[in-house]
């Protein structure tokens, strides 16, 4: 036997091999399908009967998700046979007009709505198509939002996004999707039309009676903001040629804490510093990869942060590349930082050098900037990064530029906090440091006096500022709008803020007068045996690729067979085993209905055929680099969650952002 064989043989047994575990009875397929099960979600009040039409019993959670085993009429009615997975297991019939149809595995979350208006949710689609055709969008919605201003229902809105953010991290909800198509509007914007469900899983009927009945609900924002403080965590590169900014940076700091305590605002905010060099194998004398020199939790004052990171200096050899691991001190300052005691949560990045790629064998981390914006986003961390354009990196610029822009990209804003120091000019550093560090205590200090997020005092500031540099401006104003969210979710998360109690309804996954600002991001909802097969056929797959056992027209379709599997139905890895991965016919059934596309279906055959070994290479390297990130997620014991009670615990999910399928 070929050694392709042996590979393809070992991977199709992979895909297969707790098939034989399966019990005869299984699923039913959905209508005009050949291979995707049949999927519900119960809605309020759905009761379990130990047969169709028989008695009611045990009300089951809103929200949980069930396979359809057998469909029968009864009593008038149509019931369905349900399990909490596909394997064969029934618990009782669920009458069918109590449940909605799950074809796909998809869940949405919001962005945070700092910048753009509360996203709607409308009663039909016709409704939203109106606006989206409108010449003039703000016409039709300007009405709407005026009556739900004033507290009155809005003609064909069920309900709106709430006031504050509900972070998905802290709070799981679900907005699953039951259908969808991309459209473009009347302004050229591609946007998604979606039929969601909207129910939120822990519903506090107190809470929301408490907020809907306060006389004066400034006066409860007010109250809340009190208490609202920041963590400023400094990640400074001290590599070889950083002295200057690392003491220029030291001095930006005792600066603010001067004005910090002469305010009596100490408790307000916090500042910490980590400092990165990068792989201590390759150059020894590096003697370290990151190091915490002030943790802001247990900082006490400038003083005491001043102490500690004295005798922080640059490194007195070079390191093996210019790149160094900037990824590195970024994930040592989120994993390693309770970043829970504080509202306002932000970490800046500085460095004169590009950042070391996840595929790179001197990173520690094995991430790409992709990924680590998205591990920030789970504790709302928004970083900063100023780039030192120093003469020495000239050759390196561009690709740093594009790695800190995308790692600076706040989720949900399309704002990136990226700023450049032309030349590395000491003196403008030093300039953008005072300025950044002063807006960040600027907004704490306006919560804790009551303003709103985008403050007058600042504003003031802002004005001055204006005459000097636009690019100063720049930042401030960034910085007004990313205070205003890190309130936002910092308020959602204080009054349990909570996703809207609607059931079915139609949204746009873009703001309706703002089109390029996204409403909500995707999640794939994995079991962790599902997360576990899609690593292994993964990694099986890129395997045979590495030892050359594949062509590259192979390697694309099983690549894509693969994407489209897992967005489908994770479990039909493990059927159909006599079949290739490429002939299970799911892509074709999984386009037809999904709105969204991973990046391997987002590649056609022509254009991968028409990349050289190098290209086709650098697609296959960025999938490791995910492979890797699986890891973290399999880790993360604190995100995966049940849909349905009293399930396995194997059958809990992980919601993993679209843009880390493969």
């Amino acid at each position: 036997m070929s050694r392709f064989a042996l590979a393809a043989s070992a991977l199709l047994a992979l895909c297969m091999g707790s098939s034989l575990a399966w019990a005869d009875d299984k699923p039913l397929i959905q209508e005009g399908k050949k291979t995707l099960f049949q999927r519900v979600l119960t809605t309020p009040g759905c009761a379990l009967s130990s047969s169709a039409g028989g008695a009611a019993g045990a009300v089951q959670p809103t929200f949980s998700r069930f396979y359809v085993y057998e469909r029968a009429d009864a009593s008038n009615a149509q019931w369905l046979k349900v399990g909490p997975d596909s394997y064969g297991k029934t618990i009782g019939w669920l009458p069918a007009s109590c449940t909605t149809d799950w074809k796909m595995q998809l869940t949405l979350a919001f962005t945070n709505p700092a910048n753009r208006d509360r996203l709607m949710f409308f009663k039909d689609r016709a409704t939203l198509e109106g606006i989206l055709d409108a010449p003039d969008p703000v016409s039709k919605v300007a009405p709407l939002r005026a009556k739900l201003k004033q507290g009155t229902l809005a003609p064909g809105v069920l309900a709106q996004e709430p006031e504050y953010f509900v972070d998905l991290h802290k709070q799981f909800y679900l907005l699953p999707v039951l259908s969808g198509e991309e459209v473009m509007t009347e302004e050229g914007f591609r946007t998604r039309l979606l039929n969601v469900a909207s129910v939120s899983k822990a519903e506090d009927k107190a809470v929301q009676a408490a907020a809907a009945n306060a006389a004066d609900a400034g006066a409860v924002k007010t109250s809340q903001l009190k208490e609202f403080s920041a963590a400023v965590v400094f990640v400074i590169d001290s590599t070889i040629s950083m002295d200057p900014y690392i003491d220029r940076t030291r001095e930006a700091i005792r600066k603010v804490y001067k004005q910090i305590e002469s305010e009596n605002l100490g408790n307000q905010v916090k500042f910490g510093l980590v400092a990165f060099r990068s792989n201590t194998q390759a150059v020894p004398g590096l003697e370290y990869v990151t190091k915490m020199y002030a943790d802001p939790n247990k900082v006490t004052g400038s003083e005491d942060f001043l102490a500690k990171v004295a005798d922080l200096k640059q490194a007195k050899v070079s390191s093996k590349s210019f790149d160094e691991d900037s990824y590195a001190g970024v994930m040592h300052s989120i994993e390693k930082v309770d970043w829970s005691q504080f509202g306002a949560r932000y970490v800046v990045l500085i460095t004169d050098a590009g950042a070391l790629e996840g595929d790179d064998k001197l990173s520690s981390t094995g991430l790409s900037a992709d990924q680590v914006r998205l591990e920030a986003a789970n504790p709302g961390v928004a970083i900063y990064t100023l780039h030192l354009k120093t003469p020495a990196g000239i050759k390196d610029h561009g690709k740093a530029e594009a790695q800190y822009q995308n790692l600076s990209t706040y989720p949900g804003t399309n704002t990136s906090l990226y700023y450049p120091v032309n030349a590395g000019d000491v003196q403008a550093f030093g300039q953008k440091v005072d300025a950044l560090a002063g807006a960040i205590t600027a907004q704490v200090k306006a919560a804790y006096m009551g303003d709103d997020a985008i403050g007058s005092a600042l504003n003031a500031k802002q004005d001055v500022a204006a005459q000097k540099d636009p690019a100063e401006q720049k930042m401030l104003d960034d910085a007004a709008l990313i205070g205003h969210a890190m309130q936002l979710a910092y308020l959602g998360e204080k009054t349990n803020s909570q996703a809207p109690p609607v059931f079915e309804a139609w949204i746009t996954d873009r703001d309706l007068i703002k089109q390029n600002i996204p409403t909500t991001d995707v999640r794939v909802l994995l079991t962790k045996a599902q997360l576990s097969d899609l690593s292994d056929v993964m990694k099986q797959i890129l395997d045979a690729a590495n030892e050359g056992l594949i062509s590259p027209t192979e390697m694309f379709d099983r690549l894509r067979s693969v994407a489209a599997t897992m967005g489908a139905d994770p479990n039909q890895l493990k059927q159909n085993g006599n079949a290739k991965l490429a002939d299970m016919g799911v892509l074709g059934e999984y386009l037809e209905d999904l709105p969204y596309q991973s990046e391997v279906l987002n590649l056609d055959e022509e254009t991968w055929k028409s990349w050289d070994g190098l290209a086709q290479e650098r697609f296959i390297r960025n999938l490791s680099t995910k492979l890797r990130h699986y890891q973290r997620y399999n880790a993360d014991v604190d995100r995966w969650v049940a849909l349905a009670k009293d399930s396995d615990a194997r059958d809990n999910v992980y919601p993993v952002p679209l843009e880390m399928m493969p």
